[in-house]
C-alpha cells in the first residue's frame, strides 16, 4: 500500500513540474501579415504616349528627313571647264605689277623721236643712260647701215659724229637689252656741227625696238 502510494506521488510531482515548465516558457507571438506593397523605387511619372509623327495632321511644319539634302549634284570633272578661280581677285597681281604690264605694253614698239633740219655737213649725237645705270646696250644705225654694233649706256655722256646725205638720214637706237631693271632707258643730245644743240630727245625701248630720230640736211 506504500509502495503504491510513493508512486502515485512521483507521477503526480512529474506531471505537475512538466506544467509549470510550458506555463513559463510561453513566448510572444506575431503573426505575418500578408503585405502585397511593393518596394519603392524611387519617382514614379505617369506614362505619356508617344505620338505618331506619321500621323500628325498639321502639315505646316514638315521636317524633310532625306539623306541627299544639302548634296551637291556630282558633276563630271572636264579638263576646260571653267571654275571661276581665275576671276577671284586673288588672282590678280599687286597694283604695281598691273601697272608696269600696261607701261611696257605702250612700250612695245619703235619710238619716234622727230626731226630735225641743218645746213652743216655732219651732226654729233651724244647719249648716256638717264636713269639707274643698269648696264643698257644699244646699237645704232644710220639709214639702216649699222655704225656702232655694241654700246654699253653710262651716267656721262658719249657718241659719234655722223656725215649726212642730202636729204633725209635716218639715225636708229636699237635696244640690245633692258639692263637689270628694264626698260631700255636713254637721253639723247644732237649737236650740229658748230655745237649748236639742234634735238634733245629720250627713249624708253623693251629689248629689239628702235628710236629713231631723223635730220634733214639741207
Amino acid at each position: 500500500m506504500k509502495i503504491f502510494f510513493l508512486f502515485f506521488s512521483i507521477v503526480l510531482l512529474t506531471t505537475s513540474a512538466t506544467a509549470q515548465i510550458e506555463t513559463g516558457n510561453n513566448t510572444v507571438r506575431f503573426e505575418a501579415v500578408d503585405n502585397n506593397a511593393n518596394d519603392p523605387t524611387g519617382l514614379e511619372l505617369p506614362a505619356i504616349k508617344q505620338p505618331n509623327i506619321s500621323n500628325l495632321e498639321n502639315k505646316k511644319y514638315n521636317f524633310n528627313t532625306d539623306s541627299d539634302l544639302g548634296k551637291e549634284e556630282e558633276k563630271p570633272f572636264e579638263m576646260n571647264q571653267d571654275d571661276g578661280l581665275l576671276d577671284t581677285p586673288m588672282a590678280k597681281g599687286p597694283k604695281f605689277f598691273e601697272e608696269k604690264k600696261k607701261e611696257e605694253e605702250t612700250m612695245a614698239r619703235d619710238q619716234v623721236l622727230g626731226e630735225v633740219r641743218t645746213k652743216t655737213g655732219f651732226v654729233r649725237v651724244m647719249f648716256r643712260d638717264h636713269q639707274y645705270v643698269d648696264g643698257d646696250r644699244i646699237r645704232v644705225y644710220v639709214n639702216e647701215d649699222i655704225v656702232q654694233s655694241d654700246i654699253s649706256l653710262t651716267a656721262s655722256f658719249q657718241g659719234i659724229t655722223i656725215s649726212l646725205d642730202d636729204g633725209p638720214n635716218i639715225i636708229s637706237f636699237q635696244a640690245l637689252n633692258q639692263g637689270d631693271s628694264g626698260p631700255n632707258t636713254a637721253e639723247l643730245h644732237v649737236y650740229d656741227e658748230e655745237g649748236r644743240i639742234i634735238s634733245a630727245k629720250g627713249w624708253n625701248l623693251l629689248t629689239g625696238y628702235k628710236a629713231n630720230i631723223t635730220v634733214i640736211k639741207e
